[in-house]
Order: structure tokens, then sequence, then C-alpha cells
């Protein structure tokens, strides 16, 4: 299938090859699932990617292998040298660890998808000339992680099942459990892999929360405990884009927010790790900043600081938040190509868009949010 593939054939042009030499069905509506999935995973997996298997369930939950990688570094540098990786899904955290030296000990709950990891850890294995690791299927609760030094969690956040999941709406409801999950951090050193939108009540005092977005999108909250957990580190913003490029702002608290200041020449738009893990405060004292409105994300300067926690936009001018004033104004200026960005403002940027009839051969991106003083405002400005 793959060959057929890099012959320029489409997946259906494929599988309408397949049927007539009379490929059962069933088994090509496998392969055909395969085959997509492995397309979709290159994102997070790269070329090894067309050597594994999936669900797309667990294909959806699996951590990108950049991001792995900073997980099983984690327990190297803390002396680990055996993970429990309970809840392995396909196994992303379990091949990292892996290629890090350290011995895993994989569980999920799963048997399918307990199947698919069984499969990938033996190719990375016999690839990297290690011990081949065996997948217990079974609860993670009631296995436990046996006589592993340390203990990483991804608690499954959807319903049971290989596809047409729902996401789970209480933290109450994870697999394992987030008492359980805690209760070994406790024990030994533990990762715990969550949603960047995490309620951050639960987060434990004793725990360095750190969330970390990829190329600006924010993907997880990541709970670390024990000697996992760095010294004086509470709260950390780490920003990845493309496959070198890192940045971290680290904290041993929340910031506060930096003061509120009239509108400058520039605008910060910052990154969702550093919003969520409340480090604006320290962002504004990097850039020089105050925040534009009290409660509101965005910042502002007088000058512009290029920085890998913002986004930085040069301010056009200001405009009125009325949406007839704005097609006027809009229009006036030749704007056909126009990002919409909003906070403190109840808008829908998509159907606004629409509504404004766009037309002309110039771009900008259009901030509806308040001012200083707390009243609607909108800003033209330009990408820095």
């Amino acid at each position: 299938m793959t060959a057929g593939l890099a012959e320029g054939r489409s997946l259906d042009q494929l599988a309408r090859a397949l049927r007539a030499d009379g490929t059962d069905p069933d088994l090509l509506a496998a392969a055909l699932t395969q085959t997509d999935l492995q397309a979709r995973a290159a994102a997070k997996f790269g070329e090894r990617a067309a050597d594994m298997l999936f669900t797309r369930a667990a294909l959806e939950q699996a951590t990108r292998a950049r991001v792995a990688a900073l997980h099983a570094e984690r327990f190297r540098k803390a002396g680990c040298h055996s993970v429990a990786d309970l809840g392995c899904g396909i196994g992303a955290e379990s091949l990292a660890f892996l290629e890090a030296g350290l011995t895993v000990h994989p569980v999920e709950l799963d048997p399918l998808t307990a199947a698919f990891a069984q499969h990938n850890l033996s190719i990375a294995a016999a690839r990297l000339g290690a011990s081949q690791p065996f997948v217990r299927v079974g609860d993670a609760e009631a296995i436990g992680p046996g006589d592993a030094e340390a203990a990483f969690l991804d608690p499954a956040r959807r319903t049971a099942g290989h596809s047409g999941t729902r996401r789970l709406a209480s933290p109450d409801d994870y697999s394992p459990s987030l008492r359980f999950a805690f209760g070994l951090a406790d024990e030994r050193p533990t990762g715990i892999k969550l949603g960047p939108g995490l309620d951050r009540e639960l987060i434990p005092d004793t725990a360095e929360a750190q969330w970390i977005s990829v190329d600006g999108q924010l993907v997880e909250t990541g709970l670390w405990f024990g000697s996992a957990a760095r010294s004086g580190v509470r709260r950390a913003a780490l920003v990845l884009r493309g496959t070198d490029d890192s940045a971290e702002l680290t904290a041993a608290h929340d910031a506060d927010d930096a003061e509120v200041r009239s509108l400058g020449d520039y605008l910060y738009e910052p990154d969702g790790a550093v919003i969520r893990a409340r480090l604006i405060g320290t962002l504004a004292e990097q850039t020089g900043a105050g925040m534009l409105s009290a409660g509101i994300a965005y910042l502002t300067s007088d000058t512009h600081v290029d920085t890998p926690f913002a986004s930085g936009f040069r301010v056009l001018e200001t405009l009125s938040p009325r949406e007839k004033d704005l097609r006027h104004a809009l229009a006036a200026r030749e704007i056909g190509t126009l990002e919409i960005k909003k906070r403190g403002a109840d808008v829908d940027p998509a159907a606004l868009r629409r509504r404004l009839k766009l037309r002309g051969a110039h771009s900008a991106t259009l901030f509806l949010t308040r001012d200083e003083h707390g009243r609607h405002t909108a800003l033209l400005t330009e990408r820095c």
C-alpha cells in the first residue's frame, strides 16, 4: 500500500484497485485506516510513524516525539533507571524512555491499544538494540508501578474507544485517576501529563507545573514531583518552535500582573504557555511593557523587543469598535485580508470577518479588546 502511495496514487484510487483485485474488505479497511493514521502521525513522530500502528483516539492523545524526549530527560537527570508508563497508549512516552536508555514498564487498559503499543515498542527496541519491553494489559491502578523507580502517567481524558470518543469534562473521571497519580507522586519521582486547560486549583503545592506550547499551539500541562521536579521552580512556560528552537520562563510562583498603562506603539500577544503559567508579569518586566487593560492578556510598550514568548504587533491606529465604522474604515484602507484577535470582546471573529465584506490588496491584524479605562476598542496593527 505504501508503494502505491509512493507512485502518486491517492488512498481512494488505491482502495478501488485493491477491491478490484479481490482484497478482503475488512482487511482493506484496516489497512487504509492505518495508512491514513500513519500519515497524520508524521507531524508527531516524524519518519518513525511509517513503522507504527495507531488508533485514532490514541494518536490524538499521544505526545509529540520532541516533547516526550523532554519528559524522558527529566527522569534521566533525576538519576532514574526505570520508569512505569501507566496508561501508555500506543507507546509514545515509552518510546522516548527507551531512546533515553531507561528501562520502561508500560501498562495499558485497552487490549487493542496495548497490542499496538507492543508492536511499536518492539520495533524501537530492535532498532536500538535494547531489551524489548512487555506491555501489561490491565487497569494501571490495579497493576501499579511495581519496582520501577519512577512513574509517568498520561491519564485518558476521553471516553473509552478507538474512534468517535468525547473529551471527559471532570478530572474525577480520568483513567488513571488524579487521586491515584498524586498518591504515586508522594512515593517516587513522578510526571503527569494533563490537558493545557487543567483547572489550576487541582495543582498540588508540591508540584512543578510546566505548560508547553509547540509552534504556537498549547499542547499540555506537565506536573512533576520529587527529583523529577526542578528545585525552586513551581511555574514554567516552555515554548518550542520548529525542530530545535526552545525558550522557557520559570518562577517559584505565579507572577503579579504588570501595571496597566496607556496604549504604546507596540502590542504583544503572550504565548498561551505564558498565559496559563501566569507569568505575564515576568514577560512584561523582560520587555518593558505594561498591561493594555486590567485582567486582559495583552501587553503594550513604546519600543519593540523581540521575544520568543509573545507575538509582537506594531499599532497602526485606533478605530471605532462599532461594526459599521469598522467596515467603512477597512474599506477606505483597502484591507482585503484581516486577521482578527479578541480578548474582552464578545464577538465571533469568523462571522465578523464575513460581515465586514473585505476587499483590497492590503492585509492587517485587528485586535478587539479593551483599553486602560476598560472601554471597548479596536486596534489596527501589523505583525512585527
